[in-house]
């Protein structure tokens, strides 16, 4: 049986989430499943702890910027509505 052609350019075969579960109909219990975590290797290495500490503080201070963001937004808006809108 020759192999099918691919419907996709993007599609290469390789398995993204394995749909094999206990309990469908289509579930091959004869089949060894593969631990996908141990082959995957990963990239880059570990952070430093001075590295995580500055990813961490950078997103500290963009959280705390989006609230301040959303905090002046609120309080421009109760002002336009007690002082404009109402009168």
């Amino acid at each position: 049986m020759s192999p099918k052609p691919n419907l996709y350019d993007d599609d290469d075969g390789r398995v993204i989430v394995n749909m094999d579960v206990e309990g469908m109909p289509w579930h091959d219990s004869r089949k060894q499943h593969q631990n996908f975590s141990q082959q995957s290797t990963a990239q880059g290495g570990q952070m430093t702890r001075s590295e995580s500490r500055l990813y961490t503080w950078y997103a500290v201070l963009y959280g705390l910027l989006i609230a301040a963001v959303f905090s002046a937004t609120w309080i421009l808006f109760t002002l336009f509505c007690t002082q404009i809108w109402f009168k």
